[in-house]
């Protein structure tokens, strides 16, 4: 058994997985996160402030001192959007490395596109043959990745836009209005317009926004159940929501826009989306584990 340790430095969380391989499959010895919201602590020039600098490095060193404790052997930390477009991410990610003693990678898309397939396709607990479709909305960025099991992926396309972003930009109701919905719609429609992907012979929702949703309605994510889920979360304010499905509200205010962004995807895909019990989290351990499971490089597509 070989017990590993992700750390995933997000624009909206800051979280950790403690894992080991048993039976071919991940068993999770830990998760914990921090809704550290690295998109919004930016200045008029793209830099992260040195503020939030430091708050992101004691979650980092705390959560490395937890996965050490639990006695973890490989130990990795990658960071996504919120540090790649920021003008100083390379300087914040030497900085909250040698604060936490390990470390900080700022993951291109194309890397952070295959560690997401990654986990997710390892991780669906079914044989999956044929072209998959992988969706990661962050807080600050939407992926959609192509590939299969056995040749890994494809294609990546990235977009700077994401669930924290497109709420702190449009969403400043709470709950949300109707015409701040109407209005996210439309910014993701012009986002999105001309986008066309290959179809898919099934697709998988990862990442915060799609986890959370389970909660609220359930594992299958359909053009029925995400307009049910865009209702109950604007029906209440947020901290009632949370209350009700055990969500923290940082979560929910950001839920409506992540919501959207994953219909739309869904209808490009042509597909419902099975929400994924793994992501890029897990994929960074599984590479860890088994070194680069897909070969070459995926090619890069212009969004």
């Amino acid at each position: 058994m070989t017990l590993c340790a992700a750390i995933d430095i997000g624009s909206n969380t800051t979280r950790l997985l403690v894992a080991e391989p048993v039976d071919g499959q991940l068993k999770k010895a830990m998760e914990q996160r921090a809704y550290t919201r690295i998109g919004k602590a930016v200045d008029g020039d793209g830099a992260i402030l040195p503020g939030k600098v430091e708050e992101v490095a004691d979650v980092v060193g705390t959560q490395v001192r937890l996965a050490q404790e639990l006695g973890a052997k490989e130990i990795r930390a990658v960071a996504t959007a919120a540090m790649r477009d920021a003008s100083n991410g390379d300087e914040v990610a030497e900085a909250v490395g040698r604060a936490a003693g390990i470390p900080i990678e700022v993951l291109p898309e194309e890397e952070e596109g295959r560690l997401s397939f990654l986990g997710a396709t390892k991780t669906l607990g079914h044989p999956s043959e044929g072209l998959i479709g992988v969706v990661d909305i962050g807080g600050g960025s939407t992926e959609v990745i192509l590939g299969t099991v056995a040749d890994g992926v494809r294609s990546v396309r990235s977009w700077p836009v994401g669930s924290g972003n497109l709420a702190d930009e449009l969403i400043f109701s709470d709950p949300p209005s109707a015409a701040e919905i109407r209005r996210a719609r439309d910014r993701i429609e012009d986002i999105f317009e001309g986008v066309e992907f290959e179809q898919p012979a099934q697709a998988v929702a990862v990442g915060g926004s799609a986890t959370s949703l389970r909660r609220l309605v359930g594992a299958v994510l359909e053009y029925e159940t995400l307009e049910r889920g865009i209702r109950v979360l604007c029906g209440d304010p947020a901290a009632d929501v949370g209350r009700r499905f055990e969500l923290d509200p940082t979560r929910v205010r950001i839920l409506p826009t992540g919501v959207l962004l994953l219909e739309k995807v869904a209808d490009l895909l042509g597909h419902p989306l099975q929400i994924g019990k793994g992501g890029l989290r897990e994929g960074v351990i599984l590479d860890l584990l088994n070194g680069s499971a897909n070969g070459s490089p995926p090619e890069r597509l212009a969004a």
